[in-house]
């Protein structure tokens, strides 16, 4: 028999992706009741269920959003009449209005927004950005004195300035109003502004509760022209901004998020807006009805004209990080210019910008991110289970592009992730992202006094500091991630709605999920699973992305489809035999449309995970395979359980969970490998296991 571990002799494959699975309970007959109700069926109406709507008159205003009865945003933003007075009052003296936006896709939405709609009715208005590079976040002091200079009366804060007491204090000192306008969460000292519209400041029932940064732009100019009485011309526009602001910053769609979202996404293919209609061209957004996700691969620029209604995955992976790009590594100017102008010409021009810097930005991150995982695997990976967090830090990283590296970070170690560069000697400038467990900006809170300037909310933030507070700041984090987070908390979490068969996965299925869209924050595409298929075939593709097909038997009769797993080219090969986590995407190809599998998640088979968790009883025995006996059981090699299966002339297979090569031959010293995942192994593997499972 082999008496050594396969991994001392053979290069495993890599590991399988470390999840947490957590599948919803079902309720069927409930389901089946609320179904027959509200007259859905019974799979959107466990989906819905597991959302948290478990009355009609709850799924109703769900499913449709425009039956929703909103309050006047005058009732529920207390500070939205002085606003509107302020701008009002600007607008009738020419007093002159500056807008100081971000530079993420928020941010510059909104500032277009507010640029467009305040332009139009009649406002002598400019805007600002601070530079990502020199100055970073939000609104500060050197801008507060430029516009001052400039004889500026009214500055207007966008995504920003919640946390900006000193700039503010200063405005006011220089005897210029400020209205703020931000989501981000509330400081325990609310700047001395004459105004504040912040989500975060008005009830928890409110339907405008979620609203982003875009979201309260779209509200105060939405107001303003109603006031006005000049809504003709305005409302479309204003629309399609805030329907890419709000998907491009993932605030969650539901109250009037989903409402507008939904009402956005029919609108933007048609959209007067000449930046978008060149986004759209220029980012290859898919229409409904034509080409899928092998020519997407193969040809990423290629695109459909006039799709009638768009998906939040067209801005989410096509528009929007057009749009970031520029914000993160190039002048916010040419988006601003992008989403302001009127001339078909400069729009095309400024699109074809964003298009050549979002691939440079894509180049940056894929190096940034394979530099940090060297890092962390020398460095942290030993102390990552009892730091719970991960600090990572190093020279000539572009901060632009860090908070990207980040979230990939954290989907790989399912720890929060703080990551920062240098900016010179001294300081030191980060982003930091989020598992559920973890609030980001307590956490930074909980460091202040170590810090510079810091912001954010639950999920993400950004902050600064002294490069001598490096290590306290790591100390600080990982004493406040030890008292919110236990081990269990420390692999991603993957939530799954309902086990399905490959057999129910067709068109049928694909449209009743329909009726929940538009998915995306708090209200996440539909996530199903299916145990113990077969991967047929996988290959790499495009840029690091597995493409497979793979098989499950049902009643005797074998069905097929194929899958993408995007950017897990590192578990390539998978293990012949997993449960498999996934979305529906539907796949246009030659005129054809079917239904495919984008993989989020993999495991091995639950039957295979007890067997090498804790071999059964007996723990060995025979069985026949294709005419010829065997033996075959478990034994603990090492650090794992290994499955061994020996035939009638001593030669043996041997084999590790999670490993696709195995070892053959009488003994380990002249044993080769082989790839298990081929049929003539995993077939007799299977009869193997189904043979121990009898036995025991």
């Amino acid at each position: 028999m082999l008496d050594r571990p396969i991994s001392e002799l053979s290069k495993p494959t890599r590991r399988l992706p470390d999840q947490r699975w957590q599948i919803y309970p079902q309720k069927p007959e409930f389901a089946q009741n609320l179904a027959a109700l509200t007259n859905i069926s019974p799979i959107v109406s466990q989906l819905l269920i597991n959302r948290g709507m478990e009355t009609p008159e709850q799924v109703q205003a769900f499913l449709n959003p425009e039956s929703l009865v909103l309050p006047s945003p005058l009732e529920d933003f207390p500070d939205l009449a002085i606003s509107l007075e302020l701008l009002q009052n600007a607008i009738a003296s020419q007093t002159k209005i500056a807008i100081c936006g971000d530079y993420d896709a928020d941010g510059m939405t909104s500032t277009a927004l507010l640029l467009r709609s305040l332009r139009t009715l009649g406002a002598q208005v400019d805007y600002a950005i601070p530079s990502r590079m020199h100055e970073g976040y939000g609104i500060n002091k050197r801008i507060v004195e430029e516009f001052h200079s400039e004889g500026v009366g009214l500055i207007l804060t966008v995504d920003n300035g919640i946390s900006a007491f000193e700039p503010v204090a200063r405005a006011r000192e220089l005897g210029v109003a400020v209205i703020i306008t931000d989501h981000h969460d509330i400081p325990q000292k609310l700047p001395p502004a004459n105004a504040i519209l912040n989500p975060k400041l008005i009830a928890e029932s409110s339907p405008y509760r979620g609203v982003a940064g875009v979201g309260v732009a779209y509200i105060l100019a939405v107001s303003l022209a109603q006031q006005l009485g000049e809504t003709k011309g305005l409302i479309q526009p204003m629309l399609a901004l805030f329907t890419l602001g709000t998907i491009a910053d993932l605030a969650p769609l539901t109250g009037v998020n989903r409402r507008w979202v939904k009402r956005g996404l029919q609108h933007l293919p048609k959209s007067n807006l000449p930046g978008v209609q060149a986004l759209i061209q220029v980012g290859g957004v898919q229409a409904r009805g034509d080409e899928g996700a092998e020519e997407k691969i193969a040809n990423p620029k290629a695109k459909i004209q006039n799709p009638k209604s768009l998906k939040p995955e067209d801005i989410g992976f096509r528009l929007g990080p057009r749009i970031n790009a520029i914000g993160r590594i190039g002048n916010p100017q040419t988006v601003i210019e992008l989403l302001t102008t009127d001339d078909m010409g400069v729009a095309l021009e400024r699109a074809m910008q964003c298009e050549q810097i979002n691939a440079s930005r894509q180049e940056m991150c894929q190096q940034i991110e394979q530099e940090a995982i060297a890092y962390v695997e020398t460095q942290y990976i030993a102390s990552l289970q009892d730091d719970r967090v991960l600090i990572v830090v190093q020279p000539n990283w572009h901060h632009g592009v860090i908070g990207i590296v980040a979230s990939r970070l954290v989907e790989r170690y399912g720890v929060p992730v703080f990551i920062g560069t240098y900016e010179d000697e001294g300081h030191i400038r980060g982003s930091a992202r989020s598992i559920p467990e973890f609030h980001v900006f307590e956490a930074l809170e909980y460091c202040h006094d170590l810090l510079g300037k810091f912001g954010g909310h639950k999920a993400a933030g950004g902050f600064s500091l002294p490069a001598d507070n490096l290590e306290m700041v790591r100390s600080r984090l990982i004493e406040f991630a030890n008292q919110c987070l236990e081990p269990q908390h420390l692999k991603p979490l993957l939530k799954i709605d309902a086990e399905v068969n490959l057999n129910h996965i067709n068109q049928q299925l694909y449209q009743q999920l329909n009726a929940l869209h538009p998915c995306g924050m708090d209200n996440p595409d539909p996530v199903f699973w299916t145990p113990n298929v077969q991967v047929v075939e996988q290959k790499i593709v495009g840029k690091g992305h597995i493409k497979l097909t793979i098989a499950q038997n049902v009643d005797n009769q074998e069905y097929k489809i194929k899958a993408i797993a995007w950017r897990w080219g590192d578990y390539f090969r998978l293990p012949p035999r997993v449960d498999v986590a996934y979305k529906l995407r539907e796949n246009y190809f030659n005129g054809n449309t079917t239904i495919e599998l984008e993989l989020i998640g993999v495991r091995l088979p639950i039957q295979l995970q007890q067997y090498f968790a804790s071999p059964p009883t007996p723990s060995s025995t025979t069985f026949e395979y294709n005419q010829r006996q065997y033996t075959c059981g478990f034994y603990k090699n090492g650090i794992e359980a290994e499955l061994r299966i020996k035939n009638s002339e001593g030669k043996v297979l041997a084999m590790q969970p999670g490993h696709i090569i195995g070892l053959l031959g009488i003994n380990r010293q002249n044993a080769k490998e082989v790839d298990i995942s081929q049929p003539q192994y995993d077939s007799i593997i299977q009869a193997a296991l189904q043979a121990l499972l009898v036995k025991s």
